[in-house]
C-alpha cells in the first residue's frame, strides 16, 4: 500500500463472538467500569516502520490514489467492489457522496462510498487515526471488551487547532481500565512531540516510537482500537426515491397508530429498516418535501434516512439498528441490567444527536424512548425526527387522546401547538425518567388529562428510585414553565458526557516526560 507507513497482520482480534455472549459479556464488564463496545470492522495490523510513500497525483497536483479503508460489497450494478488495502483511482469525485473509481488491483471501474477511502499517502490513511472524534467517542472506543492495556488511537485535538491526542487503554489497580490523554504538539518546523526533547517529523514515527518504547507514557502502544464500519450516506448513488419492489419486508418488529416497522433487504444486498405508513397518516407531497430536509440531517447519533417510496402507502428507509427501540431494550433481560454509567452514556448520545438538532434548527417534536433505536454495544441514536408534524390524523392533531403523547409533550406544545427545540428539551427530561426506570411510563396512575392539568398547576414527576438527586434536578431544568428557562441540548450533552469526570486533568503529562 502506498501508505507513509503500513499497519500488518500481528494484532488480532477474536471476532468470533455470538452476539448473545457479547452482550453478556458487555454487561459483566460494564458493572465496574463505564464503557461502550465497538464492533471490531476494522481490523488492527501490527506496527511497521515508516517509509516514504509514492503516490499518483492529479497533473494540477492533487492526489487521486486512495487506499481503501474497509471493505465493500456493491448493491447496484454501477458500484464497485473493493476490500480494504485496496488502491483506487478517483476518475470523478464531484458527486458529493459517491465516487466513480477504478480499481487499480482488479481494474473495474464502478461507484465507491467517499467516506470508505483516504488519500494514500494521507495520515487519513492510517488505522490507529480516528479524525474528528470527541475525547468521550475515544473513550467508549477504546473501553472494550476485547481491547487490552496500550491499545490506543490518534485523534484531533478538541482544545488546541493544529494539534492531535493520543489516546491509550491503561490499567490500574485502583480505577481499573481507564484511558490516558497524551496532547500532540506540532512545531513550527512540521514535526511533532509530546515532550519536548523527543521530537519525530511525523506522526508515524511518533506512533512507531511509543509502540517500541513506552518512554515516559503509561503503557507501550500495543494494538490499534478497532474501528466502527461507517454508515454509508445513502444507499447507492441517485437511490432517493426508489420503488416498493426493491424492498423486501423480512421480519416485522413492531407496529404503532400509524404503521409498522420491519427489517427489510433493499435490492437483495442491504440489510435496511423500513417503516410502513398506513394510508392517509400524512400527505406525500408534504412528507417528500420534508424528506427533503431530513435527508440533508446527518450526525452518528441520529438515524441515518437512506430512501422513501413516496406513492402511499408511504415507506421510509433508514439504517438497521439491531438492538430496536430504546424502550423495548429497556424493558427486556438485557436493559434491566444496566446500571447508572450505561444508562447516563445514552443519555449523552442522545443529547449528542439532539445538540446536533438544535444546531440545525430544527425540532423532533416527538422525542421519547420509543423514538430513540439502540444498536450494537450500546449505541443510541434518534429516530423519526420531524415526522410528527406531517400526521394528519384529527384525534392527533386535536392534541388529545390515546395517540398523542400528551405525557412527554411540553405544556405549551401541548395546550397551543407551539413546539421549539425547548419543548424537545421537556421531552428529553421525561425521556431521562425512562431511562431511570427501565421504561416506565411516566407519570404512573395518571391519565393524560390529569397530567396535563397537573402539570399546568406546577407538578413535576419526583425523583425515581435509585436516582441520583443530581439527575433528578437536570430533569427539572427541563421542566422549567418558561421555556427559554430551559437548557440548550449542547449543555445537557457536556453535563451528561462529564458526570463522571473526576478532578483528573484532561491531558496527561506523562512519567519522566
Amino acid at each position: 500500500l502506498s501508505c507513509a507507513f503500513l499497519l500488518r497482520s500481528g494484532f488480532r482480534h477474536d471476532h468470533s463472538t455470538t452476539k448473545k455472549g457479547l452482550i453478556g459479556g458487555v454487561l459483566q464488564r460494564w458493572l465496574p467500569f463505564w464503557k461502550v463496545l465497538p464492533s471490531p470492522q476494522r481490523k488492527s495490523g501490527a506496527l511497521s516502520e515508516p517509509f516514504s510513500p509514492d503516490c499518483s497525483i492529479w497533473p494540477g497536483g492533487g492526489v487521486t490514489t486512495f487506499v481503501a479503508l474497509y471493505d465493500y460489497e456493491s448493491r447496484t450494478a454501477s458500484d464497485l467492489t473493493f476490500k480494504k488495502g485496496e488502491r483506487l483511482q478517483i476518475i470523478n469525485n464531484t458527486e458529493g457522496d459517491w465516487w466513480l473509481a477504478r480499481s487499480l488491483t482488479t481494474g473495474e471501474s464502478g461507484y465507491i462510498p467517499s467516506n470508505y477511502v483516504a488519500p494514500s499517502d494521507s495520515i487519513q490513511a492510517e488505522e490507529w487515526y480516528f479524525g474528528k472524534i470527541t475525547r468521550r467517542d475515544s473513550e467508549r472506543l477504546l473501553l472494550s471488551l476485547q481491547n487490552r492495556r496500550g491499545t490506543f488511537l490518534v485523534r484531533e485535538s478538541e482544545t488546541t487547532k493544529g494539534a492531535y491526542c493520543l489516546s491509550v487503554l491503561d490499567y490500574d489497580n485502583t480505577k481499573g481500565l481507564n484511558v490516558k490523554h497524551y496532547k500532540i504538539r506540532k512545531l513550527d518546523s512540521g514535526g511533532f512531540y509530546i515532550t519536548s526533547r523527543t521530537q519525530f517529523s511525523s506522526l508515524q514515527q511518533l506512533v512507531y516510537h511509543y509502540h517500541k518504547h513506552a518512554d515516559g507514557l503509561c503503557h507501550c502502544l500495543t494494538e490499534v482500537c478497532p474501528m466502527l464500519k461507517p454508515q454509508t450516506q445513502g444507499l447507492a448513488r441517485d437511490a432517493w426515491e426508489i420503488s416498493r419492489e426493491s424492498l423486501h419486508l423480512d421480519l416485522k418488529l413492531g407496529q404503532g397508530c400509524f404503521g409498522e416497522v420491519w427489517m427489510g433487504t433493499w435490492n437483495g444486498t442491504t440489510r435496511v429498516a423500513i417503516k410502513t405508513l398506513k394510508t392517509g397518516t400524512m400527505s406525500p407531497e408534504a412528507f417528500l418535501q420534508e424528506a427533503q430536509v431530513m435527508k440533508k440531517l446527518r450526525h452518528e447519533k441520529l438515524v441515518q434516512l437512506y430512501a422513501v417510496v413516496s406513492e402511499e402507502p408511504i415507506y421510509i428507509v433508514t439504517e438497521y439498528m439491531s438492538q430496536g427501540s430504546l424502550l423495548d431494550f429497556l424493558k427486556g433481560d438485557t436493559g434491566k441490567l444496566l446500571r447508572l454509567p450505561q444508562l447516563v452514556d445514552m443519555a449523552s448520545q442522545i443529547a449528542a444527536g439532539m445538540a446536533y438538532v438544535e444546531r440545525m434548527n430544527y425540532v423532533h417534536r416527538d422525542l421519547r424512548a420509543a423514538n430513540i433505536l439502540v444498536g450494537d454495544n450500546l449505541a443510541c441514536k434518534v429516530a423519526d425526527f420531524g415526522l410528527a408534524r406531517l400526521i394528519e390524523d384529527n384525534e392527533y392533531t386535536a392534541r388529545q387522546g390515546a395517540k398523542f403523547p400528551i405525557k412527554w409533550t411540553a405544556p405549551e406544545a401541548a395546550l397551543y401547538g407551539r413546539f421549539t427545540i425547548k419543548s424537545d428539551v421537556w421531552s428529553f427530561g421525561v425521556l431521562l425518567t425512562e431511562l431511570a426506570t427501565k421504561g416506565r411510563v411516566p407519570y404512573p396512575g395518571m391519565v393524560n388529562r390529569e397530567v396535563l392539568d397537573q402539570v399546568e398547576r406546577g407538578y413535576r414527576m419526583p425523583c425515581p428510585a435509585e436516582c441520583p438527586a443530581s439527575m433528578h434536578e437536570l430533569m427539572l431544568t427541563c421542566w422549567r414553565k418558561d421555556a427559554e428557562e430551559r437548557p440548550t441540548f449542547e449543555y445537557l450533552q457536556g453535563f451528561l458526557e462529564d458526570y463522571f469526570t473526576s478532578t483528573e486533568p484532561q491531558y496527561q503529562p506523562g512519567e519522566n516526560l
